[in-house]
């Protein structure tokens, strides 16, 4: 039996700046990497030459520059748009508490609504997780058995731990998953000697979830 271990390396975006008490899920907003040693320890937890992949929005593409810029060897990012936060529709720019007062269903103690819940021109998180699968499946296909370097947004990181962990939604939405925080789940794939992408046995193993840069690994352990 061969096994093909995928390793995935979640990264959280930088924050956003823009926007301040705002709605901007899905929107194209930049965020703010003044900070080189931050970035510097964020490319010491990080394997080198792994495949970069990133979403279709600049803030995880300023992040990513931000981490070469502090000496990681990447190749050229590969830009994923299934990989992007999720779309909060009509209410993107809006203020919270403004949401609130108009539509009860917000009210939520980790997210901004249910999992269930699709806002108005928008999606649900159920919806983004169907969709993250959908890029995970594609890219861990297309590089079995390699490090995967994912510059993503807070919701994709948390539907990403629900596959892993085949969590129902709505516990997934309990992670704390923080800005320029690394998440590590690996894709085991079990199959015959030779197997072909995707169709072996599909298992996951979770490293670690939201470290943050300068934290001391559990146990003192590598991560590779």
């Amino acid at each position: 039996m061969a096994t093909t271990v995928t390793r995935w390396w979640w990264i959280r975006h930088a924050p956003v700046t823009a926007n301040q008490g705002r709605i901007y899920g899905g929107a194209d907003l930049p965020c703010e990497t003044d900070d080189p040693d931050l970035y510097a320890g964020i490319a010491a937890l990080l394997p080198k030459d792994a495949v970069l992949v990133t979403s279709n929005l600049m803030r995880t593409h300023q992040t990513a520059d931000a981490i070469k810029a502090a000496g990681l060897t990447f190749p050229e990012r590969l830009e994923y748009p299934d990989l992007a936060e999720q779309s909060f529709g009509d209410w993107q720019g809006q203020h919270y508490a403004d949401v609130e007062k108009v539509d009860p269903r917000v009210v939520h103690d980790f997210w901004l609504c249910p999992a269930h819940c699709r806002p108005p021109g928008g999606e649900s998180f159920v919806d983004l997780i169907a969709r993250v699968a959908c890029a995970i499946e594609a890219i861990s296909d297309e590089n079995p058995g390699r490090d995967v370097v994912a510059v993503a947004h807070g919701g994709t990181i948390r539907a990403a731990l629900a596959i892993a962990l085949g969590l129902d939604p709505e516990r997934a939405l309990s992670f704390t998953i923080d800005n320029c925080s690394l998440t590590r789940i690996d894709r085991i794939e079990t199959g015959p000697e030779d197997p072909q992408p995707g169709k072996g046995q599909l298992s996951w193993r979770t490293v670690l979830v939201n470290r943050l840069p300068g934290e001391r690994p559990p146990g003192g352990k590598p991560l590779r």
